[in-house]
């Protein structure tokens, strides 16, 4: 299976970087400015396209002139541009940073950093003004309809650690908006009769750039009946699945089952450029098939191809967002149950198919909810595995059909070690006033299922959703900036 890349970029993450200068400012601030994102950028692994220091005074944009020949070399390198870092070494020219975003014409995410004065450099060969400046570059940047986002210090030099942070933050941005814009989702069979809670409206997707290619799960079936164990493709498929997780128990039989119908998926999945799935499963492929598609949906979510189930849609595009904002995989799980009396804890669970990355005891079983009706010999595929303390991100996305956009939330918690005696992917999670965040999910109708990531990056994806794709997102307990 091809790992999905998700990116503009998605080997080495890269950033077109303008010098602001503005001539009546010590110049040489411009070349100190240069040398500092160099070292920089070398320590995150960060690739900058900017002016060379022979393509105008310094490198740094003061003129029109200056302006055109930064735009024209962020559009030859279009594709590989992950987002835009605005430098501003002194006052800058305000007009000069706004003329190249304009005429560059990229749509990605822009930072602004601005550098602080020293108290005791205020004398006119080493004054910046940067704190000014920094306002006057904004103003224009909103003039003109340019998104971009802000330090959380107004002035911060490039080694100051809350800038690295910041820089860090600001990359998972990139990610998560140029990942979102022309995402190609797969729906593999029809969303289950008794799950209206995961409808969704293709359209209000497409309008935002989020394409769905759907297919009957019949065809899948019918095509994964028809292949022969020796294939070449079924016994690495085979293979694959055994050397991901212990199947104690599981007949071969039913190994093969669920390797046929991996390779059918795979199949359909590259021919069609599918980044994410959100397949049918409960109960057809059980019922006319034999086995459980879970261990199939996390290995590909574990490959970084999200995979959601009962046809949700969303579902699967609020993992890929997740996963995009951490470099992680991301699982869909039911805000299943109570823990006890405590108001702030509650269980986490799927019958089964959570990437590896969660599921540290992992092991390939049955699906006993399932099984006590359609007979466990039909549930082999499912997962069992707990998954223990760390940080938590959830959130999820859904369509909002009746105002034509789409809708968020998003926070943070912790998941716990606490004892926990069931079956299936399990989790306790600990969420501060979660009472607060289960009556907005019930009053603002979202859907049970929600997604996790071990993550602390919810600001990433409210900077994403609600400031680059202009979704209404709801930041539970959301941090002072």
């Amino acid at each position: 299976m091809k790992t999905s890349a998700s990116s503009k970029n998605p080997g080495t993450p890269t950033l077109g970087v303008i010098y602001g200068n503005r001539d009546f400012f010590p110049d040489q601030l411009v070349t100190e400015a240069r040398a500092d994102i160099a070292a920089l950028f070398s320590k995150l692994g960060i690739t900058a396209v900017q002016l060379s220091d022979t393509d105008s005074k310094l490198g740094g944009v003061e003129t029109h002139g200056d302006a055109r020949k930064c735009a024209e070399l962020f559009g030859k390198h279009r594709d590989q541009l992950d987002g835009i870092l605005v430098v501003l070494p002194n006052f800058g020219d305000e007009k000069g940073v706004a003329d190249v975003l304009k005429m560059a014409g990229l749509n990605v995410p822009v930072l602004i950093q601005a550098y602080p004065d020293d108290l005791d450099q205020l004398s006119v060969t080493r004054r910046r003004d940067g704190f000014c400046g920094k306002i006057s570059v904004c103003n224009n940047l909103a003039q003109a309809g340019i998104k971009f986002s802000l330090t959380r210090k107004h002035v911060v030099r490039p080694d100051d650690p809350a800038f690295v942070t910041d820089l860090q933050q600001f990359r998972g941005v990139c990610r998560v908006v140029n990942g979102l814009r022309g995402l190609r989702l797969g729906a593999v069979g029809a969303r289950p009769g008794a799950f209206n809670t995961v409808r969704y409206s293709e359209k209000i997707l497409e309008r935002h750039g989020i394409s769905v290619t759907t297919v009957d799960l019949s065809e899948f079936l019918g095509k994964a009946e028809k292949l022969d164990t020796s294939h070449t493709a079924v016994a690495a498929k085979l293979a694959d699945i055994k050397g991901y997780a212990p199947a104690p128990g599981v007949p071969e039989p039913k190994l093969e089952q669920m390797a046929k119908l991996g390779v059918i998926l795979d199949d359909w999945m590259d021919v069609n450029a599918i980044e994410a799935t959100a397949i049918q499963c409960w109960t057809s492929v059980q019922e006319n098939f034999g086995c459980n598609v879970c261990t199939l949906m996390s290995m590909m979510s574990e490959s970084f191809m999200p995979s959601a189930c009962e046809v949700d849609v969303t579902g699967a595009l609020t993992m890929h967002a997740m996963q995009l904002a951490s470099s992680s995989p991301s699982a869909l799980v039911d805000w299943n149950n109570n823990y006890g009396d405590d108001e702030d804890k509650c269980v986490l669970f799927h019958c089964g198919n959570w990437a590896k990355t969660f599921l540290p005891d992992i092991k390939i079983a049955t699906a006993p909810i399932l099984g006590s009706i359609l007979g466990v010999e039909n549930t082999y595929g499912a997962l069992d595995g707990r998954t223990p303390a760390g940080p938590l991100t959830f959130g999820r996305l859904t369509t909002d059909d009746n105002n034509g956009t789409i809708r968020a939330y998003v926070g943070q918690g912790q998941l716990t070690n606490d004892e926990l005696k069931t079956f299936g992917n399990r989790a306790v999670a600990h969420v501060p006033k979660l009472q607060k965040l289960l009556r907005h999910v019930c009053a603002q109708g979202f859907e049970h299922h929600v997604v996790m990531n071990l993550s602390h990056t919810a600001s990433i994806l409210e900077e994403a959703f609600a400031h680059y794709l202009d979704w209404d997102v709801y930041h539970h307990q959301k941090p002072e900036s």
